[in-house]
Order: structure tokens, then sequence, then C-alpha cells
């Protein structure tokens, strides 16, 4: 039973923890110029920032 309860409050944890990660990079100049100068369609600030965060890993791997 304990171990339900840890593996439901992780993920309440991961959320929060992602959910200030998420407006932290949408804050960011970086990710703003980055929307200016790639992203005019109309998709949610989530997929834009996982897509901005997948774009700069993938320029990092080079």
């Amino acid at each position: 039973m304990d171990t339900q309860l840890d593996t439901a409050n992780d993920r309440l944890d991961n959320a929060q923890i992602w959910q200030g990660l998420k407006q932290a990079i949408a804050n960011s100049s970086g990710f703003q110029r980055w929307k200016v100068e790639n992203h005019q369609e109309k998709i949610t600030d989530d997929q834009l920032v996982q897509r901005y965060l997948r774009e700069t890993l993938e320029t990092l791997a080079y």
C-alpha cells in the first residue's frame, strides 16, 4: 500500500517540477526569441516548450 502512495506522490512531484520548469523555460529570453523566429502556428505552450527542448538538445548533440 505504501508503494502505491509513494508512486502517486512521485508522480505529483514530477508534475509540479515539470510545470515549474516549463514556466521558467517559457519565460526565458532564449525561448521567447526562438518562438518569434521559428514558430507562428497555433500550438499550445506545452507543445512549444517540448519542441524547443527537443531542438535545443538536438543542436547540442552535434
